[in-house]
């Protein structure tokens, strides 16, 4: 059997140039664990036995994993595309670029925010870009996508275009 290393490269093997998962803080764990040993015992106070344990057992775990998934977005500049969460956009169809910190972010997202707009969020990470989208058959006006290394998406955007 002989080994076929993959070029670097590649566009499966390549480095991507802005890789950031929008991961929850990790203050947030011990509140939300406290949260399900006090439901936890709720349940345990109902039932005798071993019974008593499921409800440790279940809702602990069930409130951690949903830490997990609300911190599982990822903000990535790779193959020459921006992916945010589920959406991806070819960087050829990027155009401006605009940092909006956290005390202009609610004004970006209120009264100024088209409707039509993707938006991935997150209100844990300070600020948002704001990202002109080029594409004549896309009816989406711009992307504002939460990271909290603005700088170094716009670098990576620009420097992958």
């Amino acid at each position: 059997m002989s080994k076929h290393p993959s070029s670097p490269n590649s566009a499966t093997s390549g480095r991507a140039a802005f890789d950031e998962r929008l991961s929850v803080p990790w203050w947030w764990y011990p509140p939300v664990i406290g949260i399900g040993v006090l439901l936890g015992a709720e349940i345990h106070m109902g039932y005798p036995g071993l019974r008593s344990w499921i409800g440790y057992a279940v809702v602990i775990p069930l409130l951690v994993a949903a830490l997990v998934w609300l911190g599982s977005s990822r903000v990535q500049v790779a193959g020459g595309e921006l992916r945010a969460g589920r959406a991806r956009v070819p960087l050829r169809f990027i155009g401006r670029t605009e940092i909006v910190h956290r005390p202009d972010k609610q004004v970006a997202l209120g009264p100024e925010l088209d409707p039509m707009a993707y938006l991935l969020h997150r209100a844990w990470v300070g600020p948002v870009l704001r990202i002109e989208l080029l594409d004549p058959q896309d009816p989406t006006p711009y992307w504002i996508v939460s990271t909290r290394d603005p700088e170094g998406l716009v670098a990576a955007l620009a420097h992958d275009r």
